[in-house]
């Protein structure tokens, strides 16, 4: 029955080892990447450090919308060109996210923009969980890819530890 149960987990082990060769690696260097965004500027900007103040922006998010929009390169004509505004109130800094993929830190005391660059974190966060390709790809490949890197995980300690444990044993 042993040798049965090793067999069949070794084959379960190499069959499900090709099957997520592809879409692992990609998680894994999406993953690689995500880990030194705040190292690297390239793939996430630093964020800068305005006027500090422990209350709400002394400006307002229209004043912010202005400001960003003073830069072509980000793309704002409406606020449906804004994914989102993130707020660093310990910072004194409002970063305006747009849609475009570009970046606008602006000071939410004096409303000076502080940097303007591009943001590809968010590109290769959606790289990492599949919904760049498309909703199915991340559902029906990256989240199976997933499951079966767990079972993998599984298998292989099993295997690992089989032929230690089978030492220990009393004869």
């Amino acid at each position: 029955m042993t040798v049965n149960l090793k067999r069949l987990l070794r084959q379960i082990h190499y069959w499900l080892s090709l099957a997520v060769a592809v879409p692992a690696a990609i998680i894994f260097f999406a993953g690689i990447f995500l880990m030194l965004k705040k190292e690297i500027a390239w793939i996430q900007p630093p964020t800068q450090a305005g006027l500090v103040s422990d209350q709400l922006p002394d400006i307002s998010f229209e004043d912010m919308v202005l400001a960003a929009r003073a830069y072509p390169e980000a793309q704002i004509e409406t606020w449906t060109d804004i994914d989102r505004i993130d707020l660093r109130i310990g910072k004194g800094v409002a970063k305006v996210r747009a849609r475009s993929g570009w970046e606008v830190q602006i000071d939410t005391k004096t409303g000076e923009v502080l940097s303007v660059a591009y943001r590809r974190s968010d590109v290769i966060e959606q790289i990492h969980d599949g919904s760049f390709f498309s909703d199915a790809v991340k559902l029906y490949v990256f989240l199976p890819t997933g499951v079966f890197l767990i079972l993998m995980w599984g298998t292989g300690l099993y295997l690992f530890l089989l032929p230690r444990l089978r030492r220990k044993r009393p004869r």
